[in-house]
Parts: C-alpha cells; sequence; structure tokens
C-alpha cells in the first residue's frame, strides 16, 4: 500500500514527499517507526518525531488509526518559534474538516499542567435576531496558518503557558459545529484563562479569516473587528481625508 507523506517544518527538510510503501493496515503508529528508521541518522530530526501531531487526510489522527491506500499523512511539528526557555508545547491547523475537539483536549494535558482552558467556539443558530441557516469561513490560508502559529508562539511567551492548541475550520458550517477551538494548558490557571482569552480577541482582529453568515431571509458578510492601527493600511481616516474635495 502507498500513502503521501505531507512533512512540515525542519521535517521539510529531512524527508521526501514521495509516497511511502507500507505493508497493508498499518497504522500511523507504525509509519512512525518506519520513518523514524530512516531518520536513526539524525538523531534532532528523530526526537523531532515524538512531539509532532499527525493529520490523515487534512484530519488529525492518533497513534492507533489504519492508513488506507493514498491516504495523505501529514507530519505536524510544533511550533516551536524560539520557545526554547520555556519548551512550549504549540500546535496550530487550519482544516476543512470537523474539529475533534474531545481528542484535542486529551492529547493538549500533561501531568504537569495545574488547568487547561478550552474556548469552544460554536456555530449558533441566530444573530442579532434573524434565523441563521449556516456560516462560510474562507481564509487568506499561507497568511492565516502563519499568523495563528504566531499568535500561539505569542501567548506562550507573553503568559508563560506550558502549551497552546489553536485549530480553525474553514468552509461550511452547519448550526452547533465547532468553528474554532483554543485550548490552553498551565501549571496555574490565572495564566491560562488569560492567555486564552487575548488568543481569542487578538485572532478576532488579526487573523485573515472571513465569515459569511446565511439567514433565512437572506445572507452577508459579517462585519470584522477593526484591525490595531498598526497593521491597517488606512489607520486614521487618511485615506478618506485624502480624497475630499477640492477646497473642502
Amino acid at each position: 500500500m502507498r500513502v503521501q507523506i505531507l512533512p512540515f517544518g525542519m521535517l521539510k527538510d529531512v524527508l521526501s514527499q514521495a509516497p511511502l510503501e507500507l505493508p497493508a493496515e498499518s497504522t500511523v503508529a507504525d509509519l512512525l517507526g518506519v520513518l523514524s528508521e530512516h531518520l536513526r541518522q539524525q538523531p534532532s530530526a528523530s526526537q523531532l518525531l515524538s512531539r509532532i501531531a499527525v493529520s490523515v487526510n487534512a484530519e488529525y489522527a492518533q497513534p492507533g488509526q489504519i492508513l488506507r491506500e493514498g491516504d495523505q499523512v501529514g507530519l505536524l511539528p510544533p511550533v516551536s518559534g524560539g520557545l526554547a526557555e520555556t519548551a512550549a508545547q504549540i500546535v496550530t491547523h487550519l482544516t476543512r474538516q470537523a474539529i475533534p475537539a474531545d481528542e484535542l483536549v486529551t492529547a493538549a494535558k500533561q501531568g504537569s499542567d495545574g488547568a487547561v482552558v478550552v474556548f469552544d467556539g460554536i456555530v449558533r443558530d441566530n444573530t442579532r435576531g434573524r434565523l441563521t441557516l449556516h456560516l462560510d469561513y474562507e481564509a487568506y490560508e499561507e497568511m492565516a496558518e502563519r499568523q495563528i502559529a504566531e499568535l500561539a508562539t505569542q501567548a506562550a511567551q507573553r503568559f508563560g503557558v506550558r502549551g497552546v492548541t489553536l485549530v480553525h475550520r474553514l468552509g461550511r458550517l452547519e448550526i452547533g459545529e465547532t468553528s474554532v477551538l483554543i485550548i490552553v494548558a498551565s501549571a496555574h490557571r490565572a495564566a491560562a484563562f488569560e492567555a486564552c482569552r487575548w488568543l481569542i480577541d487578538t485572532l478576532k482582529k488579526t487573523v485573515p479569516i472571513w465569515k459569511k453568515e446565511t439567514f433565512a431571509d437572506g445572507a452577508v458578510w459579517a462585519d470584522g473587528e477593526p484591525f490595531p492601527p498598526e497593521l491597517a493600511a488606512n489607520p486614521a481616516g487618511t485615506l478618506s481625508d485624502s480624497k475630499q474635495e477640492p477646497g473642502s
């Protein structure tokens, strides 16, 4: 059986994206064992395999998941971003699949944690009195991926938390589905609460993801929160000022 390997980060430099041959009924754990053997002469890369998340067909996967012919297996290293002092565990991801909230919360916990704070943003059935049918999220994906990784890294540095998981859904979402999941793990609850609140508030203002709301009586793109002044192309109305009529 052949599966497609999609390495990211440091692993992209040491692993080929060529299809990998595996015995039938191989699991994610089996695949990682094969890759670990390939990287035996590269200790730093081999050690990284023990800290990655794995996706199968763009959905997070557990070690026991059985692989099938043609599966795309993503190897997702933590986004360390210069956090050697805090050794923060960071996982960020955009997905068009349902977000497995319970699995991600379980994976985020470690014995050293005193608190895990979770923000689970879900699609509600109304907005300002209008009946909502569904939502559609779209993003400038390359930039959004980079931005959520940077936000998670900043949160770990700023609040001193041990781990941050931030996953955002794209595409069509139905009522009750999770649109964004943020998990913050820390030794202390105060830091975890503060980091989680900062992450969702900052994400809503800076990450290029847009929401279209479809109601029973029409559809509209949701009004976004203003960009912070340091990011805005027109931070103080200068563009509109420049368009005033001559002599005004």
